[in-house]
């Protein structure tokens, strides 16, 4: 590695024991000093500066640069902190293992084709860096001319044991995140005090819906206080019953500055929250584990702005939209409906239905006319049969007997006295005629008319008889011994 030169040119000593003063030779300042008067600034060295002989900020540049070239190159390890390509170059930070102390440095492009491309913010490195002073602007900064992993830096390695444990609890799982409303008629928002992610969020929100509500809570949003405010906050807004979402809003920063936002503290908390939580803190490339547990993820502010309240011209829109096709649909069903109204009646039988009738009266006065002589010839023949009927009943009735003058005899216990030896002399008896009932007194049997009925009884064991009820024998042959009395009354 050659060796740093002085702002003449002159190689400078890069070894401990060099001499902290440049000799006088490093300067090309030479002005001419007037007696009586003050040296001009530049000709003084700042090791002889004073009051009355102040030095130049050129002259106190170029020394400072002289001085700091001599260091030479130096190995450092630690731990890349922040990252930035900006126009084919890397400007970022390198802090200590141990301490919160950290350096910038730069990559020139020419540079970073030598180094491995995996380099990013939590990275454990060894750099070889060279101090570099600008004199025009008084910046102070290392230059990187190599660079190697050493691991992962220490938070890095914190923060990945925290989000392995976090997702095996199941604080990621997208089933236990919570929807956002289509409106919200609150919004809850966390953010610092006059920051411009508070601004974006309220201009971009008011701009998409005029009328829309926000309940802010301001809270540092980096720091030890970022912790603990973000906490409080958190709980006000979710215990308040009108906010139905909350936005947590942080306008990006140095991955250092974000660390707040990967507390376990603060991821717990925004996991048990009963209100949905929206997580705005950074950028693309700004990644804290929030955004991980948070209910919805936003990469910007104004993005949280965009998934919180829906563009009420977009509604307008889509309303417009779906009126119309509503129009259209009834408009196209009722045209339909009239259409087939109009096909049904045109045919026949609704065009003219009174010939549909008049085919159908003949036909309906002929069967009317067929069933009135059915149902006629029908009550004509029950008629005849009826009194066919009637005809027999009354010939078999014992009315008819007793029409012709004959009687019924009963003794007292109701039984028919079929045999005068039934009835002794003294025998109550009951007489049924034609017209009413008599009672009467047995006086004995006469014995002509005793034997004739034992000779009966005994004629009608030997050879049954035909019976003296049949229809077929005329009613002046019955005998009077049949159960109706032979005496007229």
């Amino acid at each position: 590695m050659s060796s740093p030169l002085d702002s003449t040119g002159t190689p400078l000593n890069t070894g401990r024991t060099a001499p902290l003063d440049p000799p006088e030779t490093m300067t090309s300042f030479q002005p001419e000093t007037i007696a009586g008067q003050a040296p001009p600034a530049d000709s003084v060295h700042p090791r002889d500066s004073s009051t009355d002989a102040p030095t130049s900020v050129s002259r106190l540049n170029d020394t400072i640069r002289g001085f700091i070239e001599r260091w030479g190159s130096v190995w450092v390890e630690g731990e890349i902190t922040s990252f930035n390509r900006r126009g084919g170059n890397v400007f970022g930070r390198l802090k200590d293992l141990g301490t919160e102390s950290t350096v910038a440095f730069r990559i020139w492009s020419s540079t970073l084709n030598r180094l491995p491309k995996d380099l990013k913010v939590g990275d454990h490195v060894v750099a070889c860096v060279k101090a570099d002073y600008f004199p025009r602007t008084g910046d102070f900064s290392f230059a990187i001319s190599a660079m190697r992993h050493v691991g992962l830096g220490e938070q890095l390695e914190r923060l990945e044991r925290l989000r392995v444990q976090l997702r095996s609890e199941g604080l990621f799982d997208p089933v236990r995140k919570k929807k956002l409303p289509f409106l919200p008629h609150c919004i809850g928002l966390i953010t610092g005090e006059n920051s411009d992610a508070e601004k974006d969020v309220h201009r971009n929100a008011e701009l998409r819906w005029p009328r829309v509500r926000f309940r802010t809570q301001h809270a540092a949003v980096q720091g030890d206080r970022c912790v603990p405010e973000t906490l409080a906050a958190l709980k006000i807004l979710d215990a308040d019953p009108e906010v139905d979402v909350i936005v947590i809003a942080r306008g990006g920063g140095d991955p250092q500055t974000l660390l707040g936002f990967s507390d376990e503290r603060l991821l717990r908390a925004v996991a048990a929250a009963s209100t949905p939580v929206v997580s705005a803190i950074g950028h693309e490339n700004d990644r804290p584990l929030l955004d991980e547990v948070a209910d919805v993820r936003a990469s910007t502010p104004t993005d949280a702005a965009k998934r919180v309240v829906p563009d009420v011209s977009e509604q307008r829109a889509l309303v417009s939209q779906l009126r119309a096709r509503l129009t259209g649909r009834l408009t196209q069903r009722v045209l339909h409906d009239i259409a087939q109204l109009e096909q049904i009646r045109s045919r026949p039988a609704l065009r003219t239905p009174h010939s549909m009738l008049t085919s159908r009266a003949q036909e309906l006065w002929m069967l009317s006319n067929r069933g009135r002589d059915i149902v006629d010839r029908r009550i004509e023949t029950e008629r005849r049969r009826t009194s066919e009927l009637g005809a027999g009943l009354r010939a078999l009735s014992p009315l008819a007997t007793l029409a012709r003058g004959y009687a019924i005899a009963q003794l007292p216990d109701g039984s028919v006295l079929r045999d005068a030896a039934q009835a002794p002399a003294g025998t109550a008896l009951r007489l049924t005629i034609e017209e009413g009932t008599l009672t009467a007194r047995s006086e004995g049997g006469i014995p002509d008319a005793v034997a004739h009925g034992a000779a009966t009884r005994s004629r009608e064991s030997a050879e049954p008889a035909e019976s003296s009820a049949s229809v077929d024998r005329p009613l002046d042959d019955e005998a009077p011994g049949d159960g109706v009395s032979a005496g007229r009354a």
